[in-house]
């Protein structure tokens, strides 16, 4: 009896330790060209791999058989600009149906949970996409009119915010999926070449987040080692530039800026030297930026009899939106400077700027009091430095 369940228990073991490590893939082309291949690569650290090819057969039917060992990449293919992104894990059965000339957005597919959260995402991200292509459009019909520059800068605004919104969902895509590898996918993916959803610097806490989730997970895979070793190099960034930032801080003085005003003449920073002055970053076109511009308003009617004045710095493009913006927001009284140069305009790197509105507040000798003060908190700074 006890040799008996011995043996039992021995079997059992060996069931259970037995590892399937095969992936079926069943799929099905709508619409298939004859005698169309379709390709199965592994995605690697940076390259493709091929790894197998099938010929789609008259009904579009193709599958695929593959032994892994752990979950990684693969791309299923017709062609370089034809593929889908799958997450395969051992032991999987996925069946994926497609139109031949879309697999990256599968009409549908089971079996492969990490592929169909991927798949998820293309959706929404496809969504963004196509209002920024409409917004383009838009642009096009503006095109020679006098009213481009105003419309290009409207434009500009709504796609940072379709953008913005992309990025909110990425990041709790991330959140909801932190352990599983489709949460790689997501710090890379683009609405257009080169313009990412995520910044590896604005956002590095997701980077960071995800490289420790997977690197304890998945130490080994060449994928996730890159991304370990991007962070690495990305944390050492943001420690350089903590320490450029650490130049701007209370008490530090400021470089000079000489930039021409509205009617062209050369206006120096230093010309305020005496007074307490805010030196303000701005552009028309920034949303945030003329909802604080009221408050400027209110705070010159309070103190510049008192020796306060502003010099404001804008990141427009075109005169013509600069000088309205100023007309518009009631900002004529002081000084306003710029090169037109959008964000190549030489305040910032100099000011090591990423976002506006920013601003700096100098005391007399031009040396920075606080930074990024807005409303409120800007009034109160303001009536302990000329009240006192």
């Amino acid at each position: 009896m006890i040799r008996n369940l011995l043996m039992l228990f021995i079997a059992l073991m060996t069931f259970t330790g037995c590892k399937n490590n095969n992936i079926d893939i069943i799929g099905k082309l709508t619409n298939p060209n004859n005698g169309e291949y379709i390709f199965l690569d592994e995605l690697q650290a940076s390259r493709l791999i091929t790894i197998d090819s099938a010929v789609v057969s008259g009904d579009g039917s193709f599958a695929f058989n593959l032994k892994v060992e752990s979950p990684a990449f693969y791309l299923l293919k017709t062609d370089d600009s034809n593929f889908l992104t799958m997450l395969l894990e051992p032991g999987q059965k996925i069946e994926v149906t497609a139109h031949s000339d879309s697999l990256n957005f599968p009409v549908s597919i089971s079996g492969s949970p990490g592929t169909e959260l991927m798949a998820e995402y293309n959706r929404e991200l496809q969504k963004t996409i196509n209002k920024l292509s409409g917004l383009r459009e838009i642009y096009l019909k503006s095109e020679g009119t006098p009213e481009q520059p105003a419309v290009m800068e409207q434009l500009d605004s709504i796609a940072r915010s379709y953008i913005g919104e992309m990025n909110s969902y990425t990041k709790k895509y991330i959140d909801a999926n932190l352990t599983s590898l489709v949460s790689l996918t997501a710090l890379y993916q683009q609405v257009a070449p080169g313009e990412y959803i995520l910044n590896p610097h604005s956002d590095l806490r997701y980077f960071i987040r995800v490289d420790s989730a997977l690197f304890r997970l998945y130490p080994e895979y060449e994928p996730v080692k890159t991304l370990h070793e991007q962070v690495k190099n990305l944390v050492a960034d943001v420690t350089a530039q903590n320490i450029i930032e650490s130049e701007f801080r209370p008490g530090a003085g400021v470089p000079d800026i000489a930039l021409p005003g509205p009617e062209g003449d050369t206006i120096k920073l230093s010309s305020t030297i005496g007074k307490v002055v805010l030196l303000d970053f701005w552009a028309a076109w920034c949303n945030p930026c003329r909802i604080e511009n009221p408050n400027l308003v209110k705070a010159y009617d309070l103190y510049h009899d008192k020796g306060f004045v502003i010099y404001q710095v804008s990141l427009d493009r075109t005169r013509e939106a600069w000088i309205n913006g100023i007309k518009e927001d009631k900002l004529e009284r002081w000084i306003h400077v710029s090169d037109l140069k959008y964000w190549n305009s030489s305040v910032v790197e100099l000011f090591s700027l990423s976002q506006i509105p920013a601003n700096f507040l100098l005391d007399e000798e031009g040396k920075i009091i606080a930074s990024d003060l807005r409303g409120e908190n800007l009034l109160r700074k303001l009536d302990e430095v000329l009240n006192k």
